[in-house]
């Protein structure tokens, strides 16, 4: 991130995600959810509803100590923040808590690939109870995996670990007939090679009948916009899509204009995520400080 930190707030808007693919943010009601501690943040918001309640999950992150958790915010009918509690956690960093039900049972598929893998984890006792279920070995460590259906199988479109230029300009995809796989990986990946269209970023969604799928447009600076990528051909063989024009954070987002990289479906409410670039001087010092105890173990 260089000598700027990436502040990420989430927002609640109320629309659904497919109104929102052709008419933009603009002039759209969000609840913005209020920040924490300096150099903390919330991002990745992804959502499910259950007894008229929304459930919430988002990476919480902390600049002094560089290491992602998952929690879990409970929104009322009404769109008013009741709770929020870390529900996962593990030795290495979680974000993109990528929720969802199927085949009888609630899922999150985080990405967590300072692992070395992906995992997908069963809700035991939801939301605050989450199992890990299996590891999902693909052609890399998997980042941002966003599952879904298409055409009688289960999909997975992720980024590749490597080097920035990958993490951020590359898709790949795999497909199974169950969610816990087995898994194979598309022989074209990746499949796209694009920083301004690749990186996935939210719940895939029909637009007039056909699949798009949210990308971040990482051009610019990481995460500076969406992009619905059209899928007109998707098979275990072949694969062909074209991106849409970006999606930009609305007016209400205040000073978090600098990107956008979350746009998840959920219902009659749609999850974003809004960012700003802090080049304080505080910042520095936070990192100074990191380092410094690092050196002390």
């Amino acid at each position: 991130m260089g000598l700027g930190k990436d502040i990420w707030r989430i927002g609640v808007v109320e629309a659904p995600a497919d109104q929102l693919a052709t008419g933009g943010l603009a002039d759209c009601a969000v609840r913005w959810v209020a920040g924490g501690r300096a150099f903390s943040f919330l991002a990745d918001p992804f959502g499910l509803w259950r007894a008229g309640r929304l459930h919430v999950f988002a990476e919480a992150y902390d600049y002094r100590t560089r290491h992602g958790v998952i929690e879990h915010l409970q929104f009322n009918g009404g769109l008013e923040l009741e709770t929020r509690r870390t529900v996962l956690q593990e030795p290495w960093h979680l974000s993109y808590p990528f929720v969802l039900e199927a085949e009888g049972a609630t899922w999150m598929i985080p990405e967590a690939h300072r692992s070395g893998a992906l995992t997908l984890y069963r809700a035991a006792d939801f939301p605050g109870g989450w199992e890990p279920v299996v590891r999902l070995p693909l052609d890399t460590a998997a980042i941002d995996a966003t599952p879904f259906r298409h055409a009688g199988l289960w999909w997975l479109a992720y980024a590749p670990a490597g080097s920035q230029a990958e993490k951020q300009g590359r898709l790949h995809l795999a497909y199974a007939e169950r969610l816990a796989g087995p898994w194979t990986t598309h022989p074209g990946n990746p499949v796209r090679r694009d920083r301004a269209s690749s990186r996935p970023g939210g719940t895939p969604l029909l637009v007039d009948g056909v699949l798009h799928l949210p990308v971040q447009d990482c051009s610019r600076t990481y995460g500076g916009a969406i992009r619905l990528l059209r899928i007109d051909e998707l098979t275990p063989d072949r694969f062909h899509a074209e991106a849409g024009p970006p999606i930009r954070p609305p007016a209400s987002a205040g000073p978090f204009q600098d990107g956008l990289h979350t746009f998840a479906s959920c219902g009659p409410v749609t999850l974003i995520d809004v960012k700003r670039i802090d080049r304080s001087p505080a910042g520095l010092a936070i990192e100074a400080a990191r380092r410094l105890r690092r050196r002390r173990r």
